[in-house]
């Protein structure tokens, strides 16, 4: 099996009739064997820092009321983080949050460049592909990207519970994401903050600006709290509450999806 096989974007639903294509980068926990375990132990290669808990059922969940496009990444974000560029340092962290990781320490430039040409490629590849088959059918594509973040961070609790994130590079750039904010505020009790835990700033919407903003195309990108998406039952009751509020957010835009 090629790596274009290997780690290309896993696709879920890719004729379903919504214009809303989710992506969830950080799906999965997976070290593959050519990068053995990265030198952590058991614990560490299934915590936050390897993938995002709970983001991927409740993508699947969204995708699934909403009549969505799912693209989902099968390789820890820690062999190489899909919402990083290749030359950016947390791209292949030698630390996250607490913990080090000794496979990233004393990567070489080769070794960087070879992750990027295995996991980076295919699944960008993947995922442009999807979108550019869609606008070629006439469907303004509408990207929302789905992700998690721990309840407490450097030992301090975090209050919100949903982050509307958008990028920054154009004028505009913030309107989904402002009508997904109101939407959640007029919907649901879900203590939500605009640009909370993170923003563009942080360099957090490297996704979007590669595939959304170039075209023009809405974009947002959520964030939970992921406490609240701990269970699979949990997961169902989070996109039970945020698929109305993106419907009704896409609705208030553009006349629906």
């Amino acid at each position: 099996m090629t790596d274009q096989q290997a780690f290309a974007a896993r696709i879920e639903g890719a004729d379903a009739p919504s214009r809303y294509v989710l992506v969830c980068e950080h799906a999965s926990h997976t070290l593959p064997a050519r990068w053995g375990n990265l030198g952590l132990d058991a614990a560490a290669q299934v915590a936050h820092i390897a993938w995002d808990p709970g983001a991927l059922g409740l993508a699947r969940g969204l995708a699934a009321r909403l009549g969505a496009a799912l693209v989902h990444a099968p390789v820890s974000r820690l062999v190489h983080d899909l919402n990083r560029a290749p030359d950016r340092p947390g791209a292949m962290p030698a630390r996250s949050e607490s913990y080090d990781i000794p496979g990233n320490a004393a990567i070489t430039p080769e070794d960087r460049a070879a992750r990027a040409d295995a996991v980076y490629t295919p699944f960008h590849a993947g995922l442009a592909a999807l979108i550019a088959r869609r606008i070629a059918l006439g469907l303004q594509p509408v990207l929302v990207t789905v992700h998690s973040f721990t309840p407490v961070w450097h030992g301090q609790p975090r209050a919100v519970e949903l982050g509307v994130i958008h990028d920054d590079t154009r004028p505009g750039d913030d309107r989904l994401a402002r009508e997904v904010l109101a939407a959640a505020w007029a919907m649901t009790s879900l203590q939500s903050e605009l640009n909370a835990p993170y923003s563009a700033a942080d360099g957090v919407t490297h996704l979007l600006r590669l595939h959304a903003v170039p075209y023009g195309l809405p974009h947002v990108m959520l964030e939970i709290r992921n406490d609240l998406i701990a269970t699979p039952e949990a997961e169902a009751a989070m996109a039970d509450l945020l698929a109305p509020v993106l419907a009704r957010a896409l609705a208030a835009t553009e006349g629906g999806a």
